[in-house]
């Protein structure tokens, strides 16, 4: 099994597997909170800048686990047709949950960014970076949000992951490429691949977001 000591270990590493590789106008996205770390490290290696990607899932007003959709920054929002017909949502109730989840991304990324604007994607290539993918649904709602967002290329990067679920985002129309340094058979938990999994505050997140924009990691442009 492959261990990495801590987030950033983990990020230098992931590092490694994007040298010599030429990116058009790459920018790295940690999803919140976990992520950041590891992608901080990403975006120093590729001198790039750095931001958060928050995203919400949209769940059924029935079945909240099942998601009809996502939502991200600048209105962006992504609606899965199948499930809002088979799930009978109507217009009203879409627009309750949506409302409900908005005012959480929101209140993200002002803890997150503070009043610092996101980084614009469009015509970019994103590389979405998380400490490591279990189930994946994070990570899949990141990608579809990113091209929402008008990223031309859209990379899923992230040390560890459950293979099943690496395949299934490898196969998605929006993503254009999955960079994963291990895909352990018998995946449990991402934490098992750690050493230090330490949780990630939101006190950290606002540090490194504000290290990278004063210069300390990736370009902030």
């Amino acid at each position: 099994m492959d261990y990495f000591n801590d987030r950033r270990d983990a990020g230098r590493r992931l590092a490694e597997a994007f040298e010599g590789r030429e990116l058009d106008r790459p920018v790295v996205l940690g999803l919140p909170r976990g992520g950041v770390p590891v992608a901080a490290e990403l975006a120093r290696a590729l001198g790039a800048p750095l931001d958060v990607l928050v995203v919400r899932k949209l769940g059924l007003p029935r079945q909240p686990e099942v998601a009809m959709g996502a939502i991200g920054e600048r209105g962006a929002r992504v609606l899965n047709d199948d499930v809002l017909r088979s799930g009978g949502v109507s217009d009203g109730e879409l627009a309750a949950v949506e409302r409900r989840e908005r005012a959480e991304l929101e209140a993200r990324v002002a803890r997150f960014r503070g009043g610092a604007p996101p980084v614009d994607l469009t015509g970019r290539t994103a590389v979405i970076v998380d400490d490591g993918v279990a189930t994946g649904a994070t990570a899949r709602v990141a990608c579809m949000v990113a091209r929402e967002l008008g990223a031309a290329s859209v990379i899923l990067a992230t040390p560890v992951g459950a293979p099943d679920s690496i395949a299934e985002i490898a196969a998605m129309p929006e993503v254009d490429e999955v960079v994963c340094l291990s895909r352990p058979r018998g995946f449990m938990a991402v934490g098992m691949h750690y050493l230090d999994f330490s949780q990630t505050t939101d006190t950290e997140v606002q540090a490194i977001l504000a290290e990278a924009h004063s210069g300390g990691g990736g370009s902030p442009t």
